[in-house]
Order: structure tokens, then sequence, then C-alpha cells
């Protein structure tokens, strides 16, 4: 009995999701602004990151919301390589860190270390309420309200969770200080 359904699976049409119907208006203004040869006066710093960027992901202890919304930007709807962006699991090959999470007492050593392995121009975006100021949890006694003292934030992406458009957002803000604006 097993191998017929094993059978039956190879022989019929893969059941996936189809290819995204409509495109994000946001995400494609940013596209035509990447995209754009326009040279702009950089400092040492803001170039050497300009090419790629390695992307080093921390969650600190979250509902997962923050993740899933960082899941989708690698997708075919929003394409963050196209603008550089990559994943990387060591923090020696990392850019960008970005935290998610609730940030308690014994996490911070943890944040601490990341940071410190990460080589130069360091940059930290911090995603999603929690996060930024401990969220539903800032009265608990070993959550942390912020990350002053820890590291220095880069840029700040505030919602519960917040919207792949507005992570895309921070992630340009922390790299150039400034979001792409469509040429008019």
């Amino acid at each position: 009995m097993y191998y017929w359904h094993w059978i039956q699976n190879l022989l019929s049409k893969p059941q996936t999701t189809g290819y995204p119907t409509k495109s994000d208006p946001e995400v494609a203004l940013m596209a035509k602004e990447v995209g754009a040869s326009r040279v702009e006066p950089r400092t040492l710093e803001r170039l050497s990151i300009r090419r790629s960027c390695a992307i080093r992901h921390l969650d600190a202890g979250s509902c997962n919301g923050c993740e899933s919304e960082l899941s989708l930007l690698p997708s075919p709807a929003y394409d963050f390589s196209r603008y550089g962006f990559g994943y990387t699991a060591v923090p020696k090959h990392a850019d960008l860190l970005v935290i998610t999470g609730v940030i308690t007492r014994p996490m911070a050593s943890v944040i601490e270390q990341t940071y410190a392995q990460m080589g130069v121009p360091k940059r930290v975006v911090v995603i999603g309420e929690c996060a930024i100021s401990g969220g539903w949890f800032r009265e608990s006694p070993d959550v942390l309200a912020s990350l002053e003292g820890i590291v220095a934030v880069t840029a700040k992406v505030e919602g519960c969770p917040p919207a792949p458009p507005d992570i895309l957002r921070g992630l340009f803000l922390a790299l150039d200080g400034q979001v792409p604006t469509p040429n008019n």
C-alpha cells in the first residue's frame, strides 16, 4: 500500500504556490534607484560595503514574527540579492548584524561577542518592537529595554512585525544613511 502512494505522488503534478502576480510598488521604486548608475560622493567606510553586504541574523529570542518577515526578503517577490544583500552564518564574514527578539541579560554577552567578531565597518539593524524597546516584556526583570551600552545601533525598524519593504528600507538606511528614492 505504501508503494502505491509513492508511485502516485511521483506521477502527479507538484502542488506548489504560484509566482506572485503583483509586485510591491515600493520595492520596484527602490530597485529603479539602486539600478541607476548614479555616482555620489561617499566616504571610504560606505564605499567598502556598497558592492555586496553579508547579513548575520541574530535571534535573541522572539515569537518568530520578525523572522518570518526576514525569510521573505530572499523570495522572488522581494529578491534582496539584487541589491547585493545575502545571509551568512559566520559573524566574521558579516557586514551587517540584524537583531530580532527580546534582549535579555544572558543574550547581551552573545550579542557583544557576535559584534566583536565582525569586520570593520560594522552596522547593526534592530528589527521589531521587542528588540527596540522590549515590547510586551519590557517590565520583566531580565529584559533590557534596549541595546544601549551593548552595541552601537545604526538603524531601527519599528513594527510588530515590520513588513519586508520596511526591513529593506532599514537595511538601506544602515548602509547608506538614506533610503533610495525614484529618479524623476
